[in-house]
Formats: C-alpha cells, sequence, structure tokens
C-alpha cells in the first residue's frame, strides 16, 4: 500500500477525495478540501483510503487532524496509523509545535491516536458536539 500527498488544486484530486469521504464517512457532512494538506492511499491502484491536515483555526502553532477515513476492506492493517504519522512528520516539516483533532464514538480511532501518542483534553472552548473527545499532541 502507498500513501502518497496529493495537489488539492488538481479538480480530480478533490473528486477522489470527495468520493473516498462518501465511502468511509457515510454519514458525515464531507469537509471542504481545497486547502490544507491531503494523502490518498492506494493499493494496486486502487484508492483506498484519505486523510487531511489543515492549520488550527484557533492557535498559529497548530495543525488540525481533520479528516481520516479507510475503506471497509482495507481496514484493520494499521494505515490510519500511518496516516496519523505521516501528517506528524508533515507538522513537523512546516514548525507546528502541536496537533490536535477531535473524535466522536470511534474507539478505533481514539485507539491510534493513543498508539501515536496522542492524549486526551479538555478544551476551554470545545468546538464540536457534546460527547466529542478531543485529543492533543506536543511535537518534539
Amino acid at each position: 500500500m502507498k500513501i502518497k500527498r496529493v495537489d488539492v488544486r488538481q479538480p480530480q484530486t478533490i473528486t477522489r477525495l470527495s468520493v473516498l469521504q462518501k465511502k468511509c464517512l457515510p454519514f458525515d457532512k464531507p469537509y471542504e478540501t481545497d486547502h490544507g494538506y491531503w494523502w490518498i492511499a492506494t493499493k494496486d491502484g486502487v484508492d483506498c483510503g484519505f486523510a487531511g491536515l489543515v492549520y488550527s483555526s484557533r492557535w498559529s502553532d497548530c495543525g488540525y487532524l481533520v479528516r481520516c477515513g479507510v475503506v471497509a476492506d482495507h481496514r484493520g492493517f494499521g494505515l490510519q496509523k500511518k496516516f496519523i504519522r505521516v501528517r506528524i512528520r508533515q507538522a513537523k516539516a512546516l514548525g507546528l509545535n502541536w496537533l490536535i483533532t477531535s473524535t466522536y464514538d470511534n474507539p478505533a480511532s481514539a485507539n491510534s491516536l493513543i498508539s501515536c501518542g496522542f492524549k486526551m483534553f479538555d478544551p476551554t472552548n470545545p468546538w464540536m458536539t457534546k460527547h466529542t473527545s478531543y485529543w492533543r499532541l506536543k511535537l518534539e
């Protein structure tokens, strides 16, 4: 499986990300993928997952792991953790000091974040719905 950063200025990339969002996260409102940094994982030429990183709208030294989805047939092989690690490397290259993200009723994502060093925190001004779990990682 290959993970490759994709160019969101290309219309076909936005289409691929849109299809992946609908396939992986059918009940979520699609996230705008025309900014930030995005990756798509492929196996034998077939898209099997995606992930995004954007700058935080709240803190200047912080990135936000905005979306990550893995097609059902490709789950259980550590792809989500690989996406987290790719985004950690990108955030470090950008000179960011923190990464944050959130999960809602998603133990698999929570476990992946924990295994990659993220810790839960309670933001003073939560930005998501009630019962959302918030995560952060101090970048070294």
